[in-house]
Protein backbone atom coordinates (compact mmCIF):
# COMPACT_ATOMS: atom_id res chain seq x y z
CA UNK A 1 0.00 0.00 0.00
CA UNK A 2 1.78 3.21 -1.25
CA UNK A 3 1.34 6.80 -0.32
CA UNK A 4 -1.11 8.47 -2.39
CA UNK A 5 0.90 10.50 -4.19
CA UNK A 6 0.19 12.99 -7.35
CA UNK A 7 3.05 10.75 -8.84
CA UNK A 8 1.28 7.17 -7.52
CA UNK A 9 -1.79 8.47 -8.91
CA UNK A 10 0.17 9.02 -12.30
CA UNK A 11 0.95 6.13 -13.40
CA UNK A 12 -2.90 4.49 -12.18
CA UNK A 13 -5.00 3.21 -15.33
CA UNK A 14 -8.40 2.29 -15.24
CA UNK A 15 -9.29 -1.30 -15.40
CA UNK A 16 -12.73 -2.97 -16.53
CA UNK A 17 -13.90 -2.63 -12.72
CA UNK A 18 -13.13 -0.15 -10.35
CA UNK A 19 -10.84 -0.83 -7.76
CA UNK A 20 -9.66 0.46 -4.56
CA UNK A 21 -5.91 2.28 -4.12
CA UNK A 22 -5.18 2.18 -0.10
CA UNK A 23 -3.22 4.74 1.42
CA UNK A 24 -0.42 3.28 4.12
CA UNK A 25 -0.26 6.86 6.80
CA UNK A 26 -3.96 6.95 7.38
CA UNK A 27 -5.60 3.79 8.05
CA UNK A 28 -9.02 3.54 6.04
CA UNK A 29 -8.28 6.48 3.66
CA UNK A 30 -8.09 5.08 -0.19
CA UNK A 31 -8.49 6.27 -3.78
CA UNK A 32 -11.47 4.31 -6.04
CA UNK A 33 -10.65 4.04 -9.29
CA UNK A 34 -13.57 3.69 -11.79
CA UNK A 35 -13.50 2.39 -15.43
CA UNK A 36 -14.18 5.87 -17.26
CA UNK A 37 -10.65 6.93 -15.55
CA UNK A 38 -12.58 8.85 -13.08
CA UNK A 39 -10.88 8.92 -9.61
CA UNK A 40 -12.60 9.66 -6.42
CA UNK A 41 -11.14 9.74 -2.47
CA UNK A 42 -13.22 7.79 -0.14
CA UNK A 43 -12.12 7.07 3.88
CA UNK A 44 -13.68 3.54 5.18
CA UNK A 45 -14.85 3.21 8.57
CA UNK A 46 -17.28 0.62 11.09
CA UNK A 47 -19.94 2.51 12.87
CA UNK A 48 -22.39 0.41 15.13
CA UNK A 49 -20.59 -3.37 13.43
CA UNK A 50 -21.38 -2.06 10.02
CA UNK A 51 -18.72 -0.90 7.65
CA UNK A 52 -19.35 2.23 6.00
CA UNK A 53 -17.49 4.35 3.14
CA UNK A 54 -17.39 8.15 2.68
CA UNK A 55 -16.53 9.83 -0.49
CA UNK A 56 -14.77 12.83 0.05
CA UNK A 57 -14.66 14.48 -3.62
CA UNK A 58 -13.59 13.59 -6.66
CA UNK A 59 -9.66 13.95 -7.24
CA UNK A 60 -8.87 17.03 -9.21
CA UNK A 61 -10.93 19.54 -7.08
CA UNK A 62 -9.48 17.45 -4.44
CA UNK A 63 -5.55 16.42 -4.02
CA UNK A 64 -4.37 13.42 -2.44
CA UNK A 65 -3.21 15.74 1.05
CA UNK A 66 -6.06 17.97 0.57
CA UNK A 67 -8.39 14.47 0.89
CA UNK A 68 -5.84 12.85 3.40
CA UNK A 69 -6.55 16.09 5.53
CA UNK A 70 -10.00 15.39 5.22
CA UNK A 71 -9.95 11.69 5.94
CA UNK A 72 -8.50 12.42 9.47
CA UNK A 73 -10.93 14.98 10.24
CA UNK A 74 -14.06 12.44 9.38
CA UNK A 75 -12.52 9.51 11.52
CA UNK A 76 -12.03 11.44 14.53
CA UNK A 77 -15.65 12.42 14.06
CA UNK A 78 -16.65 8.76 13.71
CA UNK A 79 -14.33 8.21 17.41
CA UNK A 80 -16.59 10.25 18.99
CA UNK A 81 -19.62 8.71 17.88
CA UNK A 82 -20.30 10.58 14.22
CA UNK A 83 -21.57 8.64 10.90
CA UNK A 84 -20.18 11.09 8.44
CA UNK A 85 -23.15 9.51 5.84
CA UNK A 86 -25.88 9.95 8.04
CA UNK A 87 -24.77 13.61 8.76
CA UNK A 88 -24.31 14.28 4.55
CA UNK A 89 -27.48 12.87 4.61
CA UNK A 90 -29.26 15.12 7.09
CA UNK A 91 -27.23 18.10 5.54
CA UNK A 92 -28.73 17.47 1.83
CA UNK A 93 -31.68 17.09 3.10
CA UNK A 94 -31.75 20.72 5.11
CA UNK A 95 -33.36 23.04 3.64
CA UNK A 96 -32.19 26.15 2.07
CA UNK A 97 -32.99 29.61 3.76
CA UNK A 98 -35.19 30.05 1.14
CA UNK A 99 -36.77 27.27 1.50
CA UNK A 100 -37.37 27.51 5.18
CA UNK A 101 -38.23 31.26 4.83
CA UNK A 102 -41.14 30.30 2.91
CA UNK A 103 -42.12 27.70 5.90
CA UNK A 104 -41.26 30.19 8.25
CA UNK A 105 -43.77 32.71 7.01
CA UNK A 106 -47.05 30.12 6.81
CA UNK A 107 -46.30 28.77 10.17
CA UNK A 108 -45.26 31.83 12.13
CA UNK A 109 -45.78 34.91 10.59
CA UNK A 110 -48.66 34.57 8.81
CA UNK A 111 -50.18 33.07 12.05
CA UNK A 112 -48.90 34.70 15.15
CA UNK A 113 -48.18 38.39 14.03
CA UNK A 114 -50.32 41.04 13.10
CA UNK A 115 -50.59 42.38 9.62
CA UNK A 116 -48.46 45.35 10.22
CA UNK A 117 -45.71 43.22 11.60
CA UNK A 118 -46.20 40.45 8.65
CA UNK A 119 -45.52 43.40 6.53
CA UNK A 120 -42.27 43.94 7.99
CA UNK A 121 -41.22 40.47 8.62
CA UNK A 122 -41.75 39.90 4.52
CA UNK A 123 -40.04 43.12 3.54
CA UNK A 124 -37.23 42.15 6.39
CA UNK A 125 -37.07 38.47 3.93
CA UNK A 126 -37.77 39.52 0.40
CA UNK A 127 -35.20 42.57 0.60
CA UNK A 128 -32.19 41.69 2.55
CA UNK A 129 -32.16 38.43 3.78
CA UNK A 130 -32.91 36.23 0.12
CA UNK A 131 -31.02 38.26 -1.60
CA UNK A 132 -27.67 37.84 0.25
CA UNK A 133 -28.34 34.10 2.24
CA UNK A 134 -31.35 32.67 0.44
CA UNK A 135 -29.08 29.95 -1.46
CA UNK A 136 -27.65 29.00 2.12
CA UNK A 137 -28.46 25.63 4.14
CA UNK A 138 -30.32 26.52 7.30
CA UNK A 139 -27.88 24.23 8.96
CA UNK A 140 -24.35 25.59 7.79
CA UNK A 141 -24.47 29.06 8.22
CA UNK A 142 -22.25 29.83 11.00
CA UNK A 143 -22.02 32.99 13.39
CA UNK A 144 -19.29 33.88 11.33
CA UNK A 145 -21.48 34.17 8.23
CA UNK A 146 -24.45 36.12 10.10
CA UNK A 147 -21.66 38.82 10.98
CA UNK A 148 -20.77 38.94 7.45
CA UNK A 149 -24.87 39.40 6.44
CA UNK A 150 -25.32 42.17 9.23
CA UNK A 151 -21.99 44.09 8.41
CA UNK A 152 -23.30 43.96 4.31
CA UNK A 153 -26.03 46.66 5.68
CA UNK A 154 -24.33 48.58 8.10
CA UNK A 155 -25.10 51.60 5.73
CA UNK A 156 -28.45 51.61 6.71
CA UNK A 157 -28.07 50.15 10.30
CA UNK A 158 -32.07 50.09 11.49
CA UNK A 159 -32.85 48.05 9.10
CA UNK A 160 -29.40 45.74 9.14
CA UNK A 161 -31.03 45.83 12.99
CA UNK A 162 -34.48 45.11 12.05
CA UNK A 163 -33.39 41.86 10.05
CA UNK A 164 -30.96 40.76 12.16
CA UNK A 165 -33.74 40.18 14.35
CA UNK A 166 -36.36 38.40 11.80
CA UNK A 167 -33.47 36.43 10.99
CA UNK A 168 -32.70 35.26 14.41
CA UNK A 169 -35.92 34.21 15.24
CA UNK A 170 -36.16 31.80 11.91
CA UNK A 171 -32.98 30.30 13.75
CA UNK A 172 -35.03 30.14 17.05
CA UNK A 173 -37.60 28.30 15.18
CA UNK A 174 -35.79 26.51 13.03
CA UNK A 175 -33.98 25.02 16.14
CA UNK A 176 -37.53 24.32 17.57
CA UNK A 177 -38.58 22.64 14.85
CA UNK A 178 -35.41 19.69 14.42
CA UNK A 179 -34.00 21.69 11.23
CA UNK A 180 -31.10 23.00 13.11
CA UNK A 181 -29.71 20.00 14.69
CA UNK A 182 -26.75 21.63 16.48
CA UNK A 183 -29.57 23.72 18.49
CA UNK A 184 -26.95 26.62 17.91
CA UNK A 185 -28.37 30.19 16.65
CA UNK A 186 -25.48 31.63 14.67
CA UNK A 187 -27.56 35.51 15.30
CA UNK A 188 -26.71 34.68 19.18
CA UNK A 189 -23.95 37.32 20.26
CA UNK A 190 -24.00 39.66 16.90
CA UNK A 191 -23.55 42.77 18.25
CA UNK A 192 -26.25 45.78 16.61
CA UNK A 193 -25.54 48.41 15.54
CA UNK A 194 -25.88 51.52 17.40
CA UNK A 195 -29.56 53.48 16.37
CA UNK A 196 -29.48 57.38 16.43
CA UNK A 197 -33.00 57.91 18.04
CA UNK A 198 -34.10 61.47 16.35
CA UNK A 199 -36.12 63.81 18.33
CA UNK A 200 -38.06 66.69 16.86
CA UNK A 201 -40.97 68.08 18.69
CA UNK A 202 -43.22 71.64 17.56
CA UNK A 203 -42.70 74.60 19.30
CA UNK A 204 -45.46 76.51 20.34
CA UNK A 205 -44.87 78.64 17.23
CA UNK A 206 -44.77 75.77 14.58
CA UNK A 207 -48.13 74.39 16.40
CA UNK A 208 -49.10 77.85 14.69
CA UNK A 209 -47.73 77.69 11.54
CA UNK A 210 -48.98 73.99 11.02
CA UNK A 211 -52.16 75.29 12.37
CA UNK A 212 -53.05 78.15 9.62
CA UNK A 213 -51.36 75.69 7.02
CA UNK A 214 -53.82 73.08 8.03
CA UNK A 215 -57.10 75.41 7.50
CA UNK A 216 -55.53 76.68 3.85
CA UNK A 217 -55.68 72.77 3.16
CA UNK A 218 -58.73 71.78 4.38
CA UNK A 219 -61.04 72.79 1.29
CA UNK A 220 -58.86 70.85 -1.33
CA UNK A 221 -57.49 67.99 1.11
CA UNK A 222 -60.61 67.40 3.96
CA UNK A 223 -59.54 64.15 4.78
CA UNK A 224 -55.75 64.60 5.39
CA UNK A 225 -56.68 67.33 7.08
CA UNK A 226 -58.85 65.71 9.71
CA UNK A 227 -56.39 62.56 9.80
CA UNK A 228 -53.77 65.32 10.83
CA UNK A 229 -55.43 66.84 13.54
CA UNK A 230 -56.52 64.33 14.81
CA UNK A 231 -53.39 62.86 15.00
CA UNK A 232 -51.84 65.95 16.47
CA UNK A 233 -54.87 66.21 19.25
CA UNK A 234 -54.85 62.49 20.39
CA UNK A 235 -51.20 61.11 20.08
CA UNK A 236 -52.15 58.14 18.41
CA UNK A 237 -50.19 56.23 15.36
CA UNK A 238 -50.54 57.23 12.03
CA UNK A 239 -52.58 53.63 11.59
CA UNK A 240 -54.57 54.04 14.57
CA UNK A 241 -55.90 57.10 13.28
CA UNK A 242 -55.79 55.93 9.26
CA UNK A 243 -57.90 52.49 10.09
CA UNK A 244 -60.52 54.28 12.85
CA UNK A 245 -63.70 53.25 12.40
CA UNK A 246 -66.97 54.99 13.61
CA UNK A 247 -67.86 52.17 15.65
CA UNK A 248 -65.04 52.63 17.98
CA UNK A 249 -65.56 56.33 18.49
CA UNK A 250 -67.50 56.97 21.17
CA UNK A 251 -68.15 60.96 21.82
CA UNK A 252 -70.99 60.71 24.31
CA UNK A 253 -68.22 59.30 26.46
CA UNK A 254 -65.64 61.53 25.27
CA UNK A 255 -63.40 57.89 24.13
CA UNK A 256 -62.08 56.10 21.17
CA UNK A 257 -61.88 52.49 22.10
CA UNK A 258 -59.02 50.49 19.70
CA UNK A 259 -59.60 46.40 19.93
CA UNK A 260 -56.48 45.95 18.33
CA UNK A 261 -52.85 48.05 18.09
CA UNK A 262 -49.36 47.44 18.61
CA UNK A 263 -49.84 47.04 22.53
CA UNK A 264 -53.48 45.40 21.99
CA UNK A 265 -56.74 47.26 22.78
CA UNK A 266 -56.61 50.35 24.60
CA UNK A 267 -58.74 53.53 25.18
CA UNK A 268 -58.12 56.90 24.22
CA UNK A 269 -59.45 59.76 26.14
CA UNK A 270 -60.56 62.71 24.15
CA UNK A 271 -60.75 66.48 24.90
CA UNK A 272 -63.00 68.80 23.80
CA UNK A 273 -60.91 69.59 20.66
CA UNK A 274 -60.67 66.27 19.43
CA UNK A 275 -64.59 65.67 20.17
CA UNK A 276 -65.75 68.88 18.28
CA UNK A 277 -63.45 67.81 15.27
CA UNK A 278 -65.05 63.73 15.38
CA UNK A 279 -68.37 66.03 15.95
CA UNK A 280 -67.63 67.31 12.65
CA UNK A 281 -66.68 64.65 10.25
CA UNK A 282 -69.53 63.65 7.91
CA UNK A 283 -70.13 59.93 7.93
CA UNK A 284 -70.09 58.48 4.04
CA UNK A 285 -72.87 55.87 3.92
CA UNK A 286 -71.57 52.78 3.71
CA UNK A 287 -68.09 53.47 4.36
CA UNK A 288 -67.54 52.00 8.30
CA UNK A 289 -63.59 54.48 8.49
CA UNK A 290 -63.96 58.08 9.68
CA UNK A 291 -60.98 58.70 7.68
CA UNK A 292 -62.36 58.18 3.89
CA UNK A 293 -60.58 56.65 1.06
CA UNK A 294 -60.55 57.37 -3.03
CA UNK A 295 -62.41 53.87 -3.35
CA UNK A 296 -65.97 52.92 -1.80
CA UNK A 297 -65.31 51.60 1.80
CA UNK A 298 -62.37 52.31 2.06
CA UNK A 299 -59.84 54.40 4.25
CA UNK A 300 -57.53 56.83 3.16
CA UNK A 301 -54.42 54.94 2.63
CA UNK A 302 -51.49 57.49 2.03
CA UNK A 303 -50.81 60.78 4.16
CA UNK A 304 -47.57 61.22 3.11
CA UNK A 305 -47.82 63.12 -0.25
CA UNK A 306 -50.95 65.51 1.33
CA UNK A 307 -48.67 65.79 4.56
CA UNK A 308 -45.21 66.92 2.36
CA UNK A 309 -47.51 69.60 0.81
CA UNK A 310 -48.61 71.40 4.14
CA UNK A 311 -45.61 70.80 5.99
CA UNK A 312 -43.51 73.18 3.11
CA UNK A 313 -46.26 75.06 3.57
CA UNK A 314 -46.14 75.72 7.34
CA UNK A 315 -41.88 76.08 6.72
CA UNK A 316 -41.27 72.33 8.63
CA UNK A 317 -40.08 70.25 5.99
CA UNK A 318 -37.86 68.23 8.39
CA UNK A 319 -41.55 67.22 10.20
CA UNK A 320 -42.85 63.74 9.95
CA UNK A 321 -45.92 62.75 10.59
CA UNK A 322 -44.71 60.36 13.76
CA UNK A 323 -43.31 63.82 14.80
CA UNK A 324 -46.59 64.44 16.07
CA UNK A 325 -46.98 61.45 18.57
CA UNK A 326 -43.48 62.90 19.90
CA UNK A 327 -45.16 66.73 20.39
CA UNK A 328 -47.76 65.07 22.20
CA UNK A 329 -45.52 63.68 24.72
CA UNK A 330 -43.61 66.71 24.80
CA UNK A 331 -46.78 69.04 25.48
CA UNK A 332 -47.98 66.53 28.39
CA UNK A 333 -44.73 66.48 29.90
CA UNK A 334 -44.41 70.55 30.24
CA UNK A 335 -47.77 70.25 31.57
CA UNK A 336 -46.27 68.48 34.36
CA UNK A 337 -47.77 65.23 33.50
CA UNK A 338 -45.28 61.82 34.73
CA UNK A 339 -43.52 59.17 32.60
CA UNK A 340 -46.58 57.03 33.49
CA UNK A 341 -49.70 59.09 32.28
CA UNK A 342 -47.55 59.68 29.40
CA UNK A 343 -46.97 56.41 28.52
CA UNK A 344 -51.08 55.28 28.82
CA UNK A 345 -51.91 58.47 27.05
CA UNK A 346 -49.66 56.83 24.03
CA UNK A 347 -50.81 53.63 24.70
CA UNK A 348 -47.13 52.37 25.32
CA UNK A 349 -47.18 48.58 26.32
CA UNK A 350 -44.29 49.62 29.00
CA UNK A 351 -42.47 52.11 30.23
CA UNK A 352 -39.12 51.77 28.71
CA UNK A 353 -41.21 52.81 25.43
CA UNK A 354 -41.92 56.11 27.42
CA UNK A 355 -39.19 57.10 29.26
CA UNK A 356 -37.35 58.33 26.07
CA UNK A 357 -39.12 61.70 26.59
CA UNK A 358 -37.88 61.79 30.75
CA UNK A 359 -35.12 64.38 29.47
CA UNK A 360 -37.67 66.60 28.10
CA UNK A 361 -38.75 67.07 31.56
CA UNK A 362 -36.67 70.27 31.98
CA UNK A 363 -38.46 72.64 34.24
CA UNK A 364 -39.67 70.19 36.98
CA UNK A 365 -36.28 69.36 36.95
CA UNK A 366 -34.53 72.74 37.25
CA UNK A 367 -37.07 73.44 40.56
CA UNK A 368 -36.09 70.59 42.32
CA UNK A 369 -31.81 71.87 41.71
CA UNK A 370 -32.64 75.46 42.99
CA UNK A 371 -34.76 74.60 45.53
CA UNK A 372 -31.67 71.77 46.96
CA UNK A 373 -29.08 74.65 45.93
CA UNK A 374 -31.15 77.06 48.22
CA UNK A 375 -31.28 74.41 50.99
CA UNK A 376 -27.55 73.64 50.56
CA UNK A 377 -26.61 77.25 50.37
CA UNK A 378 -28.23 78.36 53.29
CA UNK A 379 -27.13 75.93 55.71
CA UNK A 380 -23.56 77.12 54.11
CA UNK A 381 -24.36 79.97 54.91
CA UNK A 382 -26.12 79.60 58.50
CA UNK A 383 -22.50 77.69 59.35
CA UNK A 384 -20.29 80.74 58.67
CA UNK A 385 -23.01 83.15 60.87
CA UNK A 386 -23.10 80.67 63.71
CA UNK A 387 -20.64 82.40 66.80
CA UNK A 388 -17.43 80.36 67.63
CA UNK A 389 -17.79 78.14 70.97
CA UNK A 390 -15.29 80.01 74.02
CA UNK A 391 -11.68 78.73 74.74
CA UNK A 392 -11.42 78.38 78.25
Amino acid sequence: MPRISKRIIATLQPTEKDYIVWDDQVAGFALRVWPSGRMSYVVHYRTNGRFRRYTIGHHGPWTADKARDEAIRILARVKDGGDPNVERGEERSCPTVSQFSRTFVERHVNTHLKPTTQAEYKRAIDLFIMKKIGNRKMGALTHSDVVAFHHAYRHIPYQANRTLGVLSKMFSLAILWGVRKDNVNPCRGVKRYKELKRERYLTAEEHQRLGQALDDARSTMPEAVNALQLLLLTGCRLREIQRLKWEYVHLDEGVIRLPDTKSGARMVQLGESAIDLLGGIPRVEGNPYVITGRKDGGHLTDLEKPWRRIRKEAGLDDVRIHDLRHSFASDALELGEDLIMIGKLLGHRDLKSTARYAHLKKEPIQRAVKGIDLKISSALAATKLAPSSAID
